[in-house]
């Protein structure tokens, strides 16, 4: 399968045609697949102890609409046939990452759903997850030289975001180059089919590029432009994704439906959460892009309450100036969230404003009477200050 696909793919790239004409066609539908030697049986009781465990897990966001949301995209991109046989796992974890395991659970991370645009980018991120499982990728990489003994040695490590096994993860790090590419034009392929907008696959690699740029520069790293693909190294790198998918889009990659509004009513309950754990990252320079990418010009007060954390948290003189700015702009933007008080009291007085700053934690601490810092910013405001 590998071969005539990819051949069919990037050879009619050349040609100037439409995408629907030129990537090969889905394969037949086939039921999820049996394991049948003794070792394959042992894979699929492991994959579904760590199911078991995940499924218990505090780090899976457990959202009725949420779930039913993500397996509707699912079901629209590959076909309702074939998304019977997945679970999809949403989890707590600021990376952008999703894998996809033999049995059909598919684990997709918040860090991805932050940084994902509209239903089109996210059906090209689900899609290429299922064409992992749908051509059995990860059975084929056991095959190849896994053993029980390593599902189970990976079981015992913990991810530093979650309770949430390794093991899960390095199944997706076992996929090959030829494989990721497969999975990538076999994901462009559902979305074609689904009539959803073909270049969305390759704009989340275009803007993972250049967040990796931005973290860069932020950390005072030099740029070179080569996207390596790092730890992933066996994967293409997004640049060489990017180029690809673009060009496997053809002429036709601006036309189909984005569904933006539809996902972000979706998204729209958990992006503060989402964006407060991207602030846990310690990455000013690539949060500083994702906001910027998120904002596209008009800044929502979530947004802007964010980018006053970013900017408090680094500390720096001129950052608590911006920090007040912000919070100030979300605040007359609309905001209601008490943290925009509590960080724009916090703000002003490390800017040596301490009148102000003491006005706005007193106004944090009335909209939050029961916040579990009260004695701390009580402290701060100082004795009499808080009722």
């Amino acid at each position: 399968m590998a071969g005539w696909m990819i051949a069919a793919a990037l050879a009619g790239a050349a040609l100037g045609a439409g995408a629907s004409d030129r990537l090969a066609p889905l394969p037949p539908y086939s039921a999820a697949y049996t394991p049948t030697t003794v070792d394959e049986r042992g894979l699929w009781q492991q994959t579904d102890e760590a199911e078991r465990a995940l499924r218990d897990s505090p780090a899976v966001l457990r959202d009725a609409a949420l779930n039913a949301y993500m397996a509707k995209v699912l079901c629209r991109s590959v076909g309702e046939d074939r998304c019977k046989g997945v679970r999809i796992y949403v989890v707590r974890a600021p990376v952008f990452n999703a894998s996809m395991t033999p049995n059909g659970m598919m684990i997709v991370y918040t860090g991805a759903l932050l940084r994902l645009r509209d239903e089109a980018e996210l059906a090209a991120l689900l899609g290429h997850e299922f064409g992992h499982f749908e051509m059995r990728h990860t059975l084929a990489s056991f095959r190849r030289g896994r053993t029980i003994g390593d599902i189970i040695a990976w079981t015992s490590v913990l991810s530093p975001y979650s309770t949430l096994p390794v093991s899960l993860i390095q199944l997706h790090f076992s996929y090959n180059r030829a494989q990721e590419t497969e999975a990538d034009l076999m994901g462009l392929r559902y979305l074609t089919a689904a009539g959803y907008r073909p270049l969305a696959a390759s704009r989340i690699w275009e803007r993972l590029m250049a967040e990796q740029d931005a973290t860069a520069l932020g950390r005072k790293r030099h740029v070179t432009h080569r996207y390596s693909a790092g730890f992933f190294a066996d994967h293409p790198t997004e640049l060489t994704r990017a180029t690809y998918l673009r060009e496997a889009a053809g002429a036709d990659g601006e036309r189909g439906d984005e569904s933006r509004d539809a996902f972000l009513i979706a998204m729209r309950p958990w992006r503060a959460s989402f964006l407060a754990d991207q602030i846990k990252l310690n990455d000013f320079g690539g949060s500083e892009y994702l906001l910027g990418e998120l904002a596209g010009g008009q800044w929502t007060p979530d947004l802007l309450l964010t980018r006053g954390e970013l900017y408090r948290e680094r500390g720096n003189p001129r950052d608590l100036v911006s920090a007040a700015q912000f919070y100030q702009q979300a605040i007359d933007a609309g905001c209601t969230d008490p943290i925009a008080w509590r960080g724009l009291g916090l703000s002003l007085l490390r800017g040596q404003q301490e009148a102000a700053g003491r006005a706005a934690l007193k106004t944090y601490l009335e909209r939050a009477p029961q916040a579990s810092d009260r004695a701390a910013m009580a402290m701060l405001i100082g004795e009499g200050g808080v009722q």
